[in-house]
Order: C-alpha cells, then sequence, then structure tokens
C-alpha cells in the first residue's frame, strides 16, 4: 500500500493522508534497488529463524483458549462465594486481550505471549489475582515456573502453561459486569479505576493505536520484527535493565514509518538508524498529539510536570494517558544505545553501497570484549522456584544500581548492564550471575588517581534488594568486581577462544588483540588457583542463613594482585565505515537526506506548533531540582565518597566493615612490570571499591576476603586487605 493522492468519486485529487504530528520527510517509494535489498532482507530474517511455524500459532491460540476459560471460572467462583444473585453468577465474566509482539504480530518462536485479564469491580488484584488464582494456576500440571511480581510498575504474573511463556496482567474496571465484546480502545473503561490500573489497560490501548497510527502495517510488521532482532544481538533490548522494550522499538519503529509512508522495511531499517543517529534527546518521539481527558489522569508534559523535565530520551504511548515508555532510560544506557545508532547507521550505508550484507548489521555485540572492568551480580536461593521469584525481583531493581553508579560518583563512572543472566551448569547450587561493564565516562575530566568509592552504593543497593516482600532463607545477591580476563568461562559459548591480550591497545574498539589462548603458563596456573578458591568460598557459604539479618555480603570472586589487571575506558566498538569517492548517485542521494534529516532533527519538537512539546535540554538542567534524576546534570556527593589518593597508597580498611579495595589498573604497564608470574605492587590509576556490610560469621568472611590475596607471613588473618597493583 502506497500512501500518495487519493481520488475521490467525482474525479478530484486529495493530498494524502498525513500520519503523525509533521509531514513526512519523504512520499518516495522503493527503487528497483530498494526491492532487490527487500528480498534479501526478509530471505535473512527467516533464514534466521524469526517467523514461528503455523502449528506453534495454533498451540498459542489453543493457550489463549484455555487461559480464557479459567479466568473466567474463577470469576465465577469468587461471584459464588461472595453471595450475589444466581443471575450476577450466570453473567459473570472475564475477558482476555493481548498486547506486546503478539498483538502487534512480531512474535518469533518461543516469544512470551503478553495478555491481560479484564474482570469486575469486585475481583480485586491484591488478593484475588495475585494469591487465588496464583494458588489455582499453581496446582495445575500444565503451569509451570509460576513467578508474581506484585510490587512491578506494572503487576504481572508470569508463567509457563504447556511450555509457552505468559506474562498476565489484571486490571478491575468499574463494572460489576464485563461484556465479552468490551471495547478497551473507549476511554469509558478507564473511570474510576487507579493508576496501576490505567499502566495494565494502557498496553493492549497502545498496541492498537500503534496499528492505526502506521501508513502500512504489513511494513511496519517487517521492519520492527527486524529491529527486534537487531536491538538483541547488539544488547539493547531490555526495559527492566534501562534499554528498550517491545512497545518502545515498536513506537520509535512506527514513528519512521510516518516519516517515509511509502518506504518499504529495507528502506524504513535505513531510515530508522538515520533518524535516531540525528535525534536530539531528550526531544520527544511521538506518533500523534498528546491529549488531555476530563478523567483527569496525568500526562507526559514536562511543562506542567516536574519529574518529566528528567527523562533522557522520552518515547510516548498515543494511548490517553500518555505516557514515557522510555522512563528506565539512564545517562549509561542511553549512551550504550547512541553508540549503537551510529554502528547501524554505518552498516546501513556500506550496505545501500553494496559494500556489506545484511548478516553484517547483525553481528552479535562482543559484550565481554568491550571493557575491561565488570561487576558480578550473583543471585542464589534455596530452590528452584525461590530462584525465579528472587531473580525476577532483583532483575527488576538492577537498573537502580546503575542510576546509584551515576549519582555517586559524578557521573564520571559509566555503566553498561548486560541484558542477558548467565548460569554455571557446573554448580550443584542455585544461582544465576548478571554483568555490567565499567568505564570512565568519556570527556570528564579529573585526577588521574582518583579513586570512585562505591561500596555504600553496593550497599544501599542490597538493603534495597533485601526488602523483597517475599524473601525467604537462602535468598541473597553479590556483588563483585571482576576484570575481563578473570570473567568466569561460563559466559563464553562453547568453542570461544579468548582474545590475547596485546601490549598495544590502540585498536578498533579497545579490542586486546588476536583471539588465541594466554601463553602465559603462569596466568593459566593463577586463573585455575583463583577458580578453586571461587569453589571453596561458595561451598562453604551456608546453605539457608536463619534470618535476614544474618546474610553475608561476602564476595563471590575476590581480585587479588596475583590475577592481571585490566584497564577502565575501553569503549564499545563502533564501525568507523567510510565511502570511497566517486560512488554515484546513490552516495550524493544519502548526503542530501542526512542533511534534511537534521534539519528535521533540529525543528521537530520546537517549531512551535501546538501539537509538539518544546523540550530544551539546557532549560530542564536549569530547571532541576533533583539533579539525581536529571539529563547531564549529576549528584556531586560527599567529599567521603570520591576519594582522591596518592599513587601506590594503601588503603587501611576497617576490619568489621570487611572493605575490600579493587584497583583498575592498566594492562599493558602490569605485563610489563610481571617478573615469573609474580606482580609488583605500584601506582595505582583508578580504583573501584566495593563494600560488604556487617554479617555473622565474621572469622569466615575474614578469611573468604583474605583468600588468593597476600596474607601475612605468620598465617594469620589479616586486617589490612590490600589489592594493590602496577599502573
Amino acid at each position: 500500500m502506497m500512501v500518495g493522492t487519493q481520488r475521490v468519486d467525482d474525479g478530484s485529487v486529495n493530498s494524502p493522508k498525513s500520519y503523525g504530528i509533521t509531514k513526512p520527510l519523504s512520499l518516495a517509494g522503493p527503487s528497483a534497488a530498494d526491492f532487490k535489498r527487500n528480498l534479501e532482507l526478509e530471505k535473512y530474517l527467516v533464514d534466521e529463524g524469526l517467523y514461528e511455524s503455523e502449528e506453534d500459532t495454533m498451540r498459542r491460540e489453543e493457550v489463549l483458549g484455555r487461559i480464557d476459560q479459567i479466568v473466567k471460572h474463577w470469576v465465577k467462583q469468587l461471584t459464588q462465594q461472595r453471595g450475589y444473585t444466581d443471575q450476577m453468577l450466570e453473567e459473570a465474566n472475564a475477558v482476555i486481550f493481548t498486547f506486546g509482539s503478539y498483538r502487534l504480530g512480531v512474535h518469533g518462536p518461543g516469544a512470551d505471549i503478553d495478555t491481560l485479564c479484564v474482570g469486575p469491580s469486585y475481583v480485586n488484584r491484591e488478593e484475588d489475582f495475585f494469591i487465588i488464582l496464583h494458588d489455582m494456576l499453581a496446582e495445575m500440571e500444565e503451569v509451570t515456573e509460576l513467578q508474581p511480581v506484585p510490587d512491578a510498575h506494572v503487576p504481572v504474573m508470569k508463567f509457563k502453561f504447556q511450555g509457552i511463556s505468559i506474562d498476565l496482567l489484571y486490571a478491575s474496571i468499574s463494572r460489576l459486569v464485563v461484556p465479552q465484546d468490551l471495547d478497551i480502545s473507549n476511554s469509558s473503561v478507564l473511570c474510576d479505576v487507579d493508576e496501576p490500573t490505567v499502566r495494565s489497560l494502557n498496553g493492549c490501548r497502545v498496541a492498537d493505536q500503534i496499528l492505526k497510527l502506521v501508513p502500512n502495517f504489513e511494513h511496519f510488521r517487517t521492519t520492527l520484527r527486524c529491529l527486534k532482532y537487531w536491538a538483541k544481538r547488539r544488547g539493547v533490548y531490555s526495559n527492566v535493565t534501562g534499554f528498550l522494550g517491545g512497545v518502545n522499538w515498536a513506537l520509535l519503529v512506527a514513528r519512521v514509518c510516518q516519516l517515509y509512508p511509502n518506504a518499504i522495511p529495507s528502506m524504513l531499517v535505513s531510515r530508522f538508524f538515520r533518524v535516531y543517529t540525528q535525534w536530539r534527546w531528550p526531544n520527544p518521539v511521538m506518533l500523534c498529539a498528546i491529549e488531555e481527558d476530563e478523567l483527569g489522569f496525568p500526562v507526559w508534559d514536562p511543562r506542567k510536570n516536574h519529574r518529566d523535565r528528567y527523562h533522557l530520551m522520552p518515547i510516548i504511548t498515543p494511548a490517553y494517558p500518555c505516557m514515557n515508555s522510555s522512563y528506565n532510560v539512564s545517562q549509561s544506557t542511553l549512551r550504550v544505545m547512541t553508540e549503537q545508532f551510529q554502528y547501524g547507521n554505518n552498516i546501513l550505508q556500506e550496505i545501500e553501497l553494496n559494500k556489506q550484507h545484511w548478516s553484517s548489521l547483525f553481528e552479535q555485540y562482543m559484550f565481554f570484549e568491550a571493557y575491561k572492568n565488570y561487576l558480578q551480580v550473583d543471585i542464589v536461593a534455596a530452590d528452584a522456584e525461590d530462584l525465579l521469584a528472587w531473580k525476577g525481583w532483583v532483575e527488576s531493581r538492577f537498573r537502580q544500581l546503575t542510576l546509584k553508579i551515576e549519582r555517586d560518583t559524578n557521573g564520571m563512572l559509566m555503566c553498561h548492564p548486560q541484558p542477558n543472566e548467565y548460569v554455571d551448569t557446573s554448580r550443584e547450587f542455585l544461582h544465576c550471575a548478571f554483568f555490567m561493564g565499567l568505564q570512565r565516562a568519556e570527556g570528564v575530566g579529573g585526577q588521574e588517581c582518583q579513586q570512585f568509592d562505591i561500596r555504600g552504593t553496593v550497599d544501599e543497593f542490597r538493603q534495597e534488594v533485601n526488602m523483597y516482600m517475599f524473601w525467604k532463607p537462602g535468598m541473597d545477591v553479590y556483588v563483585s568486581h571482576v576484570r575481563r580476563r578473570q570473567l568466569p568461562s561460563f559466559v563464553f559459548p562453547v568453542g570461544y577462544r579468548r582474545p590475547r591480550p596485546s601490549r598495544h591497545q590502540n585498536q578498533p574498539g579497545g579490542k586486546s588483540g588476536e583471539d588465541g589462548p594466554v601463553s602465559n603458563p603462569s596466568s593459566v596456573v593463577e586463573r585455575n588457583v583463583k577458580r578453586k578458591n571461587y569453589n571453596e568460598m561458595m561451598d562453604a557459604r551456608p546453605e539457608k542463613p536463619e534470618k535476614r539479618a544474618s546474610l553475608s555480603p561476602h564476595s563471590l570472586d575476590i581480585v587479588s594482585p596475583d590475577n592481571s589487571a585490566i584497564t577502565t575506558g575501553c569503549t564499545p566498538p563502533v564501525c568507523n565505515l567510510g565511502r570511497s569517492p566517486g560512488e554515484g548517485n546513490e552516495a550524493a542521494d544519502l548526503n542530501i537526506e542526512s542533511a534534511e534529516l537534521t534539519n528535521f532533527a533540529r525543528d521537530e519538537c520546537n517549531s512551535g506548533s501546538e501539537q509538539a512539546l518544546e523540550v530544551d535540554s539546557m532549560a530542564l538542567v536549569q530547571e532541576c531540582s533533583d539533579p539525581a534524576e536529571a539529563f547531564g546534570k549529576c549528584v556531586t556527593p560527599d567529599s567521603s565518597d570520591v576519594v582522591a589518593t596518592e599513587s601506590g597508597q594503601e588503603e587501611n580498611l576497617d576490619r568489621d566493615l570487611r572493605s575490600v579495595s579493587i584497583s583498575v589498573v592498566d594492562e599493558v604497564e602490569m605485563e610489563s612490570k610481571s617478573y615469573g608470574g609474580t606482580r609488583i605492587t605500584g601506582e595505582v590509576a583508578e580504583s573501584v571499591q566495593l563494600s560488604r556490610s556487617c554479617g555473622q560469621n565474621h572469622d569466615y568472611e575474614s578469611k573468604s576476603l583474605v583468600t588468593g590475596m597476600e596474607k601475612a607471613e605468620d598465617g594469620a588473618s589479616s586486617s589490612r586487605l590490600s589489592l594493590k597493583s602496577t599502573v
């Protein structure tokens, strides 16, 4: 379907239908080369297995029908128990709606189904949904991995039904009887409901609006399927960790479809990266004008709502009440996504000049080669059911750790959370791990030997996590610092060979050299000793602490001076793909369209239109009263939080606090000062300090922390835990 002039019955010509709050950037259709690239793209997506079979589609429909029966029976049962009349019992009903990728038609094999159950006013969420329905589902053989998350921004119950993942939300509307043909897009369903219910209902309402606001929903679906796959491959698909989730990517793609209404998917993918490489955040992405309504729910408007001014990457939902769907984005994650947009734009330029293939765009992001320092967050629990619930809670709070580190380091230490979880299958106890890359923020001044003290930050994060409503003995979380060469083997795919460290750290993307085994035998021995100490520490940990106060945050993996040191400052690889002169008309067209995009990115949200909101970044910073969340401005912590130390100075750490100073040093100089596998203590460039607060079993923890480190000659536990390494 092309969007152009339309002829009416009398033969006159209508102006083209307009989508969005601005005019399209281009009404041009595809060329022969575009059609060719589009066929190649669609073939690539099919070959990658992004489309599910008809059999799987039928299974999903059967599962949805079964869930619909279950919730209807649940509501009738509650109606009977509460003494309603026979007529009410007969009419008692609940309706299942879908939203997200399934509703938009872009789900793939194994994807979950986002579902919403709409019930009557007398069936509530807190007890009826999260307790009674939860218990009903728990007794069913078809249901596995049942995990309630009542404290989420949008309360949800996660489970698998006959192997298919379901995210089930609940909304109680102000009606005694829910009609089977309920029109959820009508704003009347929002009358007399609380804000969690509004957020639950808006998932379906937003999905319906998106499909109405795009010129060609088939082109939209193919483009969105492509961009979601790209985001997962590049590690930026996760709302919970501060990146973008499914609805965010759908809104970004839909806006590009509005700007290029006659473009086919191969063109839309290219325009996507051109547009968002030049987008001036925090100007908002909006599909339609923001509506006010007599219902009085707050809508996103930084002119009126103080908190909205701090949003870094506003992507506004099109259904009332319009909200920012990307409130989770932090300075660190925005930086990562901006770099990845640039990477995609560079690759697409090469594809359009026939210098690259589509496979280049979807290359896996090598997260564990991109940084030299990482935080490892280990999550443990007593049994599989507890781990599932505990992991969901910790993961939902994980982005807070990123925000707290940005706040407490004055924005000088940037974090890159990895959305994927990792499990060491060789371990007997139940656990999973998440990782976060660390690097000094680019363009930030500071003393060469400045330390980043995040002991209190980590402790604050652990305290908040341990406030989990359904906490049980055995649930615990550990945060430790690891360097790239100390990363556990289970994070790498089978057969992966780690790159050999280079003595010249000037390669693109900060990579360390060619792939190959580490040649120094002493390094291998040291790593084996380290892993052994890691095993002993984990095996010695009490399995089930009797009470929460006894949970001790001993580190799972302590950095020792015997391990190779690594430096911060490595940035993710961004392709720098140049274009040779004389490429012809396509290259000239790219330059012309790039200039148009620059003007559009500058003017779209500051044009003075009543439909567009003016959001100037400088004004945001000047008006901030809560700098911890403001764009372009960070909290200056107390002087005790950012400690500048002299080179080579050792920290005398209070044994009662059991704190550990973990040095972040240069790998090249470290190699040059190594002799016979022994590391020589020297100057410290930067330090990341992690603190573990008090707990029981003091002697055990002291011995664990000292494991792998230099000890006093008499073998006694040392109260000074010095981890100084060479620069």
